[in-house]
């Protein structure tokens, strides 16, 4: 290898995008698994709420029907 061929292989820039795109991929990798963490426990308190309610709700009933009893007095 001669001294040119050394001078221009150590002034290429052309490497140094690429880990530029692999930080930046690493950033967003690292950004949607701390959004997933956050947002997986209120995921999973919904989905049991609503496991819960569809148990709850009867089909041969009237499905808006919240199964309580009224608690209605009349007065004479």
């Amino acid at each position: 290898m001669t001294l040119t061929n050394m001078t221009s292989f150590w002034a290429d820039e052309s490497g140094a995008v690429t880990v530029d795109w692999v930080v930046l991929t690493a950033a967003l990798v690292g950004l949607g698994l701390a959004v997933i963490s956050v947002v997986s426990g209120g995921m999973e308190d919904l989905s049991t709420d609503i496991g819960q309610a569809l148990t709850d709700t009867d089909p041969l009933t009237d499905p808006f029907d919240d199964n309580t009893t009224s608690t209605e007095t009349t007065t004479e």
